[in-house]
């Protein structure tokens, strides 16, 4: 019989420099994004129980002017009306969505606005964990972040957040500093008016004045009490309430 011929065997072929490139690449891109994932789940985890000390934009500011006012203060310690001014004015409907209101959204997309749709949750996340300045890369990162925050937070604790590092004035942040700097109260003494005019003034603190408002304020600062009053009686606050 004749023989078979025997089989050549057969070398493994060496990647190529681009195909080890690729790997490598790739390898290290999961370990960016992975140590990214963590360190958002170790920084929301912290802040959930952990007063937020400053925000860069705090740093910031501080920087440039030599300083800023602001001292925490816990939610239980201020007006119940501010709290529901500031849902009022910001995201009426932060108590029935996960951190994205798709209602404002899509009425931006339908009336061709401009102007943005932030929710609660992502001004938190915007002002904690990000930078001000927009950019895609920071409303991605704000995208990302924002359903975390939701899981693992309260809505109570996103409210207490928001009120404790919003800026109310140049170098002004936060409800404490704001109730003493514009009214010279403390936060749980601010009468129904006096927290509608500071939620009226965001979010263009420097342009406008609670204890001095211009008549667009005022309206505004109106608009907001009708509209505390409404999310109070329809329930729309009782995700924040005690």
């Amino acid at each position: 019989m004749a023989r078979k011929p025997a089989r050549k065997s057969k070398t493994p072929r060496r990647a190529g420099p681009l195909r080890s490139a690729r790997r490598f690449l790739l390898r290290w891109l999961r370990r960016i994004v992975l140590a990214f994932v963590a360190l958002v789940c170790v920084g929301v985890a912290l802040f959930a129980f952990v007063n937020p000390p400053t925000t860069l934009y705090m740093a910031s500011e501080s920087g440039r002017l030599g300083g800023v006012a602001h001292e925490w203060v816990d939610l239980e310690d201020v007006a119940p009306v501010m709290a529901r001014s500031v849902v009022a004015a910001e995201d009426a409907n932060f108590c029935i969505h996960w951190g994205f209101d798709m209602t404002a959204i899509r009425k931006v997309i339908e009336d061709g606005e401009n102007r943005g749709a932030s929710t609660l949750t992502q001004q938190v996340v915007k002002n904690v964990y990000l930078w001000p300045a927009r950019s895609y890369v920071r409303k991605a990162l704000e995208a990302a972040i924002t359903p975390v925050v939701e899981l693992v937070w309260t809505k109570r604790r996103i409210v207490e957040v928001y009120l404790n590092v919003a800026e109310f004035d140049e170098g002004v942040f936060g409800v404490q500093a704001a109730a003493s700097h514009y009214f010279g109260v403390t936060p749980d003494q601010l009468t129904p008016t006096q927290a509608a005019r500071l939620a009226a003034i965001l979010p263009s603190p420097k342009d406008r004045s609670a204890s001095r408002p211009g008549q667009f304020t005022q309206a505004r600062a109106a608009s907001i009490m009708d509209g505390a009053a409404t999310i109070l009686r329809d329930g729309r606050a009782d995700c924040f309430e005690d």
